[in-house]
C-alpha cells in the first residue's frame, strides 16, 4: 500500500523509468552503459516506492498513551518553553526520520483538533536547534481525556519542500489513523504535559502507531518520573 500523495509521483516513475529502459535497449550500442542505465533506472524506482510506502498498521487504541506519530528515531528528549500555542513548559520529544522510514504522519492520540497551522520556513537540517521554530512546519492541538492538550509539529528538513497536514480544527481524530505525510523529511516534535511519563530513551527507534513515547502517570502512585 502507498500514500496517497505519491501515487501520481509513483504512476509517473514508472512510465519514464520503463521509457528509460527501453530507450536504453534500442539506443544504447555499448553493453556496460545500457545495463548501467537500466539498473540505474530500476533502483530509482524501488527508492521512490520505498519512500511512498504506506504499510497499514492494527492500532490498539487507548487513551492512557501516546503513540509515535512516525517511525524513526529519538533525537530529543527535553523541558522546553512553547511559546506558540501553550506559552508554558512541556515535555519535548523529537523523532527524526531518514530517508529509508516511512514518511507517513499518524495521529498520535485521539481527540479533537483545537488547533491545526501551517508555517513557511527555512529548510536547515533537522537536528539544527532552530529548525522547530524557522523551518517550514505545521503545528497540530488535540484534546484527549486524560493528557489535555496534546501538540505535536511536522517539521521539514533540508531536503523536504512539502508537508502535508489533513488535521483540520474541529473535527474528531483516531490514534493510529494518517495525519499527513512530509515529502522527503525530516522529523516530528511531541509537546507532552510535565506531569506524565515519556517512555522512550535518546537514539531509540521508534514505530508509528506501535511504540508508546508517553503515558498517564497515576496521581494514586508514587511515580519518579525521568526524561
Amino acid at each position: 500500500m502507498f500514500h496517497r500523495e505519491g501515487q501520481k509521483i509513483i504512476i509517473t516513475t514508472f512510465f519514464i523509468v520503463c521509457a528509460a529502459v527501453l530507450l536504453s535497449q534500442f539506443y544504447v550500442g555499448t553493453v556496460w552503459l545500457r545495463l548501467g542505465l537500466q539498473i540505474l533506472s530500476l533502483v530509482f524506482l524501488i527508492l521512490i516506492l520505498q519512500f511512498f510506502r504506506n504499510p497499514k498498521r492494527k492500532v490498539i487504541k487507548n487513551f492512557d498513551e501516546v503513540l509515535a506519530p512516525v517511525d524513526g528515531k529519538v533525537v530529543v528528549i527535553e523541558e522546553v518553553e512553547e511559546n506558540e500555542y501553550f506559552k508554558d513548559k512541556r515535555l519535548q520529544v523529537s523523532i527524526f526520520m531518514s530517508p529509508v522510514n516511512v514518511h507517513v504522519t499518524r495521529y498520535p492520540v485521539s481527540g479533537s483538533i483545537k488547533y491545526s497551522k501551517y508555517h513557511p520556513g527555512k529548510y536547515l537540517v533537522a537536528w539544527h536547534p532552530k529548525s522547530s521554530t524557522d523551518n517550514e512546519r505545521t503545528t497540530v492541538v488535540i484534546r484527549t481525556p486524560k493528557f489535555g492538550d496534546i501538540l505535536y509539529r511536522q517539521i521539514a528538513g533540508a531536503m523536504a519542500r512539502r508537508i502535508i497536514n489533513y488535521a483540520e480544527e474541529g473535527e474528531s481524530v483516531q490514534q493510529g489513523d494518517d495525519a499527513g505525510f512530509i515529502k522527503f523529511g525530516s522529523r516530528v516534535d511531541l509537546l507532552l504535559p510535565l506531569d506524565c511519563a515519556v517512555t522512550v530513551k535518546l537514539n531509540q527507534k521508534v514505530v508509528g502507531a506501535k511504540t508508546c513515547i508517553a503515558a498517564v502517570v497515576d496521581k494514586d502512585e508514587e511515580a519518579e518520573v525521568t526524561y
